[in-house]
């Protein structure tokens, strides 16, 4: 009998049944002296004992302020050190941090703050341009709930970092101490392509088992020193980057408030780097600086690339140009915390491109036919779905799209088509809202994108469908090229392509970019490209 795209984790390490607080205070106990946080623009550094102080400081603060357990702040920051404290701080309190994405505008943050009731929040003044303070302004009177606003650096943020008294630091203990790891404790608002954001609600149990194990599969110790080039205000930094460092013992180093190649070789080189973070654009950008074999990047070991498949050559590159002989490649969502599967140090480079790795431990996974829900066999293309400890506890105060994200069994159903093979691994071969429906042929961007890779003059590719008379949908690649490559149009893209895919795989459009429109973290905005696309063809 065939065998079904069904797998299950391995059961060890055990899981964490602790708070975020309990967890650092066991680490700063073990590995007091270790560096936790480096912020190399700030030039701020903290250990293990400074930060936990510090968080501890905040909370007191907090609660001096008539926040408690339960309550939602905000934080609207790029990455600095100031980040990872009112994360640690808020869990210590119990207080639900309410992640806010740096690049929001108005209508965006209004709605964040009113749908999660932030009773607080905490803000660096203004990032590239954006006045953070003028915008809190802008909304507030549309947010009754929010009773305090705190600027970084302002005299308000000193006093809620002010030394805590004897009593305070006691009261704190008890609150921290009646907490359970089961409690809600971050919301982070997912941007669907239609309707508002959905605020994903995350417990302790869930983030930090999930930053821990992860941390674990990269084999982290006390001696490791991550560079973390991700937004903080996404799983990938604050829960891969902080809580996988926290729960081991290693340092954080924050090289730029936003992403900067050049500043992100130079902390790997002058922190001396084990592990380096990023989605493929990024080490893309880090590879192709002008000045790239001046950076020592000997000490690195491993790192973390997720967010989109990762092309063979830049896989390539890292490994031998970058020394990340043992990079992992993460898949997953916010609503699982985020990693459901992860190659491991071991694993085959074909593994590495072709793959995003085998299931995490104490977790489930399987394939189903999106229509009837049935397990596929293995090798067979359906849905990604997911079960265990970090499935979300839920959409924020949204019952119907909860039940719509995950069925009556506890199963995550996450719109990712994907395939298991025969080991188990999984390759995720696009959304199935990215699915494009040819005069009645499935054609799966993915596949076409990457038998575009392999063309010399095209750095990257993104294929979406596009409206068609004939076949209800057509294709359309956007490219970007190489410097001093010869433009390129359809008709050289299908003198490239013919005998090598088949025919209704050729793109029939061709637009050449400079760059593609991006989400804050990385991704690419498949949907702002169609709308475009729309226009620039006239359908």
């Amino acid at each position: 009998m065939p065998e079904l795209s069904y797998a299950q984790g391995e059961p060890v390490p055990e899981l964490l049944e602790v708070t975020i607080g309990r967890s650092l205070a066991a680490t700063a106990e073990r590995f007091g002296d270790n560096d936790a946080f480096v912020d190399v623009t700030a030039g701020v550094r903290y250990t293990y004992t400074e930060f936990l102080a510090q968080a501890r400081a905040l909370a007191c603060g907090m609660r001096r302020a008539g926040l408690g357990v339960g309550d939602r702040v905000g934080i609207w920051s790029p990455n600095r050190i100031e980040w990872p404290l009112v994360q640690y701080a808020t869990a210590e309190l119990g207080v639900i941090l309410v992640n806010i994405n740096p690049a929001y505008r108005l209508n965006e943050l209004e709605y964040a703050l009113t749908q999660s009731s932030v009773a607080a929040i905490v803000a660096a003044p203004e990032f590239k341009g954006s006045d953070y303070a003028g915008m809190i302004e802008q909304v507030r009177p549309n947010c009754p709930q929010l009773r305090h606003v705190v600027l970084l650096d302002s005299p308000l943020w000193a006093e809620w970092n002010a030394e805590p008294t004897a009593d305070e630091l006691a009261e704190l203990a008890q609150i921290s101490a009646s907490l359970s790891a089961t409690d809600p404790i971050n919301i982070q608002y997912t941007s669907g392509t239609t309707g508002n954001p959905k605020g994903a609600t995350l417990s302790h149990r869930n983030i930090l088992n999930n930053g821990y194990l992860v941390g674990e599969l990269c084999n982290y110790t006390d001696q490791d020193r991550i560079c973390t080039p991700v937004p903080f205000y996404h799983c990938f930094g604050m829960v891969m980057g902080n809580l996988a460092a926290t729960t081991h013992g290693a340092a954080i180093v924050i090289p730029s408030p936003g992403f900067d190649p050049a500043a992100s070789l130079k902390a790997v080189a002058d922190e001396r780097c084990t592990s380096l973070y990023g989605v493929p654009t990024m080490f893309i950008a880090e590879l192709a600086l002008g000045d790239f074999d001046s950076y020592d990047l000997s000490s690195l070991r491993t790192g973390i690339m997720a967010g989109s498949p990762c092309p063979a050559e830049v896989m390539r590159k890292v490994i031998d140009r970058m020394h990340m002989s043992e990079v992992s490649i993460c898949y997953g969502m916010t609503e699982t915390s985020p990693v459901s599967t992860q190659t491991r140090v071991d694993d085959t480079f074909e593994r590495r491109v072709g793959t995003v790795g085998r299931v995490g431990p104490h977790l489930e996974i399987k394939i189903v036919d999106p229509v009837t829900g049935e397990t596929v066999e293995r090798g067979g293309t359906g849905e990604f779905c997911t079960r265990g400890y970090s499935v979300m506890n839920g959409y924020w105060e949204n019952p119907e799209k909860t039940a719509e994200a995950i069925d009556s069994d506890g199963w995550m159903h996450t719109g990712d088509l994907a395939v298991m093979d025969d080991a188990g691994y999984v390759q995720i071969t696009g959304r199935i809202k990215d699915m494009v429906i040819r005069g009645g042929e499935n054609i799966y961007p993915r596949e076409i994108e990457e038998f575009l890779y392999g063309h010399p003059d095209i750095v990257d590719a993104q294929v979406i469908g596009v409206p068609d008379e004939k076949y209800g949908e057509e294709l359309m690649v956007w490219v970007r090229l190489r410097p001093g490559a010869p433009t390129m149009d359809a008709d050289s893209l299908r003198e490239y392509a013919s005998g090598q895919i088949a025919r209704h795989k050729i793109p029939r459009y061709v637009h050449v970019v400079e760059d593609f429109p991006m989400t804050v973290t990385g991704k690419v905005r498949k949907v702002q490209m169609r709308q475009e696309s729309i226009e620039i063809l006239g359908l």
